[in-house]
């Protein structure tokens, strides 16, 4: 990374490489951490085993274009994010190369190209990154030399790759001692060291294979926990010893697996679903667990509260990785996010096929036939999907493996589709067969139509509902009659509003909602919020004429998050502002608020100055609209760590004097704040 000590400004490439397990993408990652500062512009992808250049790189580069495009880039520039990205999903790979080359011209980047498996992938993905001569970086990770010799600079293979090796000496023993004893200066209790060092030995040095056992063995970590020990130990192979190999580091992570509690090892399964290298949302992970009921009730706890204790048991088992956090295109909000190594996942896919847990179809699953099917995962590569209209039944059957025989498998006992083939898929016109769905999970799917919406809101048993990404432009006001929904995610599709019926959805915990590209498409509070007791999160709403809707809000006492817009057009405006500003005094759980006005005049947010309570626990708030001076409440948010406000002024250190006493006070000793505009 020392061009920039150079005259040569030429962007380089950096590979590392090295068995699977060792750590490479945490090396790449770490890295990027700690350049943060040096570079303007950073994005970090995957590529993975799959990967076709022809039919993959659009999806890459648009990932890669909305990392490039967070925040910074809107700062910099003084335009709005949605402008910089337009509609990137329908934009051609060529179109795509041209807005990255538009928003890195005389940027420093440093962008992370993870898990490449052939040369043909990474010229197909070099191809279309610009070089702007800015003392640009690209870090590749990959397990083949010969790919890391064709991704460096051939001119200087030597300081342009880095083969990463086995740990040695003491950091093993380390590595393992802060996972099972939470230090690693810890010492390990009298009766386990033989054990730990047999552990270490067949750990062969690789930190997957570290991480997991003492993730196992954390719970079992005082001296009455040596029987334990020494059954792990024994239950390990010698393949490690000597030589790493994947055999040998999946029968490791398989141990780590089978002594997972009983009520932990479906929800890792679930993982099986999601194809390799997928980063999925966590929430959207944990809403989908309490939908296939695979998190227990416990008394005092909402299930959402104990769905997130099992998740952070796998992080800290090793099992569950936590990724860079998403950000909303448009809701500027950043949402935590997971994936699981693929090792790892390979032994899922193989305890989830041998348990029936879930039938896996298309793709590297092509041709694979089950007997019985509950929760179908429908990945992207099958051949034949677009065969013509003409396409029977029958023949999208087989084509994903759903035959048993000559006989076709009835659909109709499936609680579970989720699909990540991102074309058009014949199987979408089949929806009107899944009856007894309690999860559909259909983003970013680029078949889905306005059509499907009538056979999707007659699937009565529905819990979890995700159109994401999708093109869908009306919502039917049926979609009321799904009296279990729980999670409604409608966001970046190209809906402009929702139906007043959605009041009676009285289970719906999660309401997401933004257009692709408008920003100014929110959906109008209806009279009768008040019904929809369980509802915990609603983004993208918008209050015109409607006082009682106003006041509605205050009457949700389980809301933890509120994106609420105000339309200063509305004739009884003022009345609306008063009655918002005592909702927002009620809503006393609220975690992250984000409130504005449509339009963009001076001082419209004035009416919040004298929130006489203002929730107590809000982390995440954000101001879109001006006001005449900074409201004084925000000093008093001792919760508060992240803080912007977006279309207004201020005048002198206002905002400083304000929030400095709240970061002094914050848990996390620092409150982050970004003035734009």
């Amino acid at each position: 990374m020392s061009g920039s000590q150079t005259g040569d400004k030429k962007r380089k490439v950096l590979s590392i490489f090295g068995f699977g397990g060792l750590g490479k993408t945490t090396l790449a990652m770490e890295v990027c951490r700690r350049l943060d500062t040096v570079f303007q512009r950073q994005a970090q992808v995957s590529v993975s085993q799959a990967f076709d250049g022809r039919k993959d790189l659009q999806g890459l580069l648009q990932r890669v274009l909305q990392q490039i495009a967070k925040p910074k880039a809107s700062n910099e520039e003084g335009i709005k994010q949605e402008d910089l990205l337009g509609s990137v999903d329908k934009c051609s790979v060529d179109e795509l190369a041209i807005k990255l080359k538009v928003l890195l011209t005389n940027k420093r980047y440093l962008i992370v190209i993870d898990d490449v498996w052939t040369t043909s992938a990474w010229s197909a993905i070099i191809s279309k990154l610009p070089e702007n001569n800015c003392h640009s970086r690209i870090i590749v990770t990959t397990r083949i030399e010969s790919v890391a010799k064709a991704c460096s600079d051939t001119s200087a293979c030597g300081d342009y790759m880095y083969k990463i090796e086995p740990l040695k000496g003491e950091d093993p023993r380390r590595l393992f001692t802060s996972i099972a004893f939470g230090s690693m200066n810890a010492s390990c209790p009298v009766g386990l060291e033989v054990a730990m060092g047999d552990i270490l030995k067949k750990c062969g040095g690789l930190p997957l294979a570290i991480v997991s056992i003492g993730g196992l063995l954390a719970n079992y970590n005082s001296s009455d926990g040596k029987d334990m020990w020494e059954r792990i130990s024994k239950s390990l192979g010698s393949h490690m010893e000597s030589h790493p190999s994947l055999e040998g580091l999946s029968q490791i992570v398989a141990v780590s697996f089978n002594n997972l509690p009983y009520h932990l090892k479906g929800c890792m399964m679930y993982s099986s679903i999601f194809p390799e290298d997928y980063v999925v949302e966590k929430k959207r992970l944990l809403s989908r667990w309490i939908a296939e009921g695979l998190v227990m009730e416990k008394r005092g706890l909402t299930q959402m509260e104990v769905a997130e204790a099992c998740f952070d048991d796998l992080v800290s088992r090793g099992m569950i990785i936590r990724s860079a956090d998403i950000m909303s295109n448009l809701n500027n909000v950043s949402r935590e996010s997971c994936q699981v190594h693929d090792i790892l996942l390979e032994v899922l896919v193989s305890k989830c096929i041998e348990a029936n847990f879930a039938s896996l179809a298309g793709g590297p699953y092509a041709g694979m036939s089950y007997n019985r099917i509950r929760r179908l995962s429908v990945h992207g590569g099958q051949q034949g999907h677009k065969d013509g209209p003409a396409s029977s039944s029958s023949k999208i059957s087989a084509g994903l493996g759903l035959k048993n025989g000559n006989e076709e498998i009835d659909v109709r006992h499936v609680r579970s589709l989720s699909m990540f083939d991102l074309g058009e898929h014949k199987l979408l016109d089949q929806l009107g067969k899944f009856t007894l769905l309690r999860v559909l999970d259909l983003e970013d799917s680029k078949g889905v139509k306005d059509k499907h919406m009538g056979d999707i809101c007659r699937m009565y048993l529905m819990r979890f509902l995700s159109l994401k990404g999708t093109d869908i432009s009306f919502m039917p006001p049926e979609v009321g009659k799904l009296e279990h929904l729980q999670t409604l995610d409608v966001s970046e599709t190209q809906l402009a509003g929702l139906p007043e019926s959605v009041t009676n959805l009285h289970q719906l915990e999660r309401l997401l909602f933004s257009h692709k590209s408008k920003w100014d498409r929110l959906w109008v509070a209806p009279t009768g919020l008040s019904k929809m007791k369980a509802l915990r999160e609603a983004s993208r709403v918008v209050i015109k004429d409607n006082v009682g809707a106003a006041k509605e809000i205050g009457d949700l006492e389980q809301l933890l998050g509120l994106f609420v817009y105000l339309d200063d057009s509305s004739t009884q405006y003022e009345e609306v502002r008063r009655e918002l500003a005592g909702s927002l005094c009620r809503t006393n759980s609220l975690r992250w608020l984000i409130v504005g006005e449509m339009s963009s005049n001076r001082d419209t947010l004035d009416y919040l100055f004298d929130l006489s309570t203002p929730p107590p626990l809000l982390r995440f708030l954000r101001f879109a609209g001006g006001f005449s001076k900074f409201p004084e409440w925000v000093g008093s948010l001792t919760h508060l760590v992240e803080f912007t406000i977006s279309w207004g002024g201020l005048s002198g250190d206002q905002l400083f004097d304000v929030l400095y006493p709240a970061s002094r006070r914050s848990h996390s000793s620092d409150v982050s704040m970004m003035a734009l505009n």
